[in-house]
Parts: structure tokens; C-alpha cells; sequence
């Protein structure tokens, strides 16, 4: 029996490139340099998640949402929190990591959105033209 291949990077632009072109098109997210060499992703001052280059995304989460996520195998502890449950980190080798690296930020993005009471942009696309600066409180 042989196992199932996991899908490998056949996009030739870095995982990187391609995840911030994802994320920053969402209405109101940007990139920028955090304080440690990583590229945050952020929606306002809260941030969805940094970048460690092409190779791992660094992410926070409700505990119970860590939880979900950690026993379905997408996540694992962030390295400077090691054992802590919240802080997390998923490593970028395949297009598959790519995909489900998207998939945790928009998470967090669609959390961000529900905490000020707007829906999610898939389902409102109204939000496409609504106002990032509403995003500034820290949460």
C-alpha cells in the first residue's frame, strides 16, 4: 500500500509572496516589519499573524481555538512559548502548508471582523469598501 503524497510547491514565486498577496488583498490588511526581522500581517493594530520568511507562520488564537486546531494537527507550539497553548506556529514546506497558512489567517481575520460586529467579507462584500481605520483599538 503505498501512502498519499503531499502536494509539493510547484508555484515558482515564494510561499511568502504568494501568502502576503492573499492576505494584504482582504479590505483593511497590511504588511509591514515587526520588531524581530518578521513581516506582520495586520488588520489595524491587531495583528492576524507574522512571517518568518517562506518557511513559518507565526499565529495567536483563543485557547479553545488553539485547542481545535492543534488536535487537528494544523498547528504546533510557537518556539518561544513552548507548552503553551494560544501562541502558535505552522511550518511552510508545500502548497498544501501555503493553502492552510491562508486558511489561519483568514480565520483570525474573520474573528477580527465578528469582535467590531461586521460580517465576513465573503459573505458581505460590502466590507470591500469599508474604513480599516475603525480597526485601531487593540483586541
Amino acid at each position: 500500500m503505498t501512502e498519499p503524497a503531499q502536494t509539493t510547491m510547484t508555484e515558482t514565486r515564494p510561499a511568502g509572496e504568494r501568502i502576503i498577496e492573499e492576505v494584504t488583498s482582504w479590505p483593511g490588511v497590511t504588511a509591514g516589519p515587526g520588531d524581530r526581522g518578521e513581516l506582520s500581517l495586520r488588520l489595524g493594530r491587531r495583528e492576524l499573524g507574522h512571517l518568518h520568511g517562506d518557511h513559518a507562520l507565526h499565529i495567536g488564537f483563543p485557547k479553545t481555538v488553539w485547542h481545535e486546531l492543534y488536535d487537528a494537527g494544523r498547528i504546533g507550539y510557537h518556539p518561544v512559548f513552548p507548552g503553551k497553548p494560544g501562541y502558535a506556529a505552522r511550518r511552510i514546506e508545500t502548497e498544501d502548508d501555503v493553502q492552510d497558512a491562508i486558511a489561519l489567517l483568514r480565520l483570525n481575520y474573520d474573528r477580527a471582523l465578528a469582535r467590531h460586529g461586521l460580517p465576513a467579507e465573503e459573505d458581505h462584500p460590502s466590507t470591500a469598501s469599508s474604513d480599516p481605520s475603525r480597526f485601531s483599538g487593540s483586541s
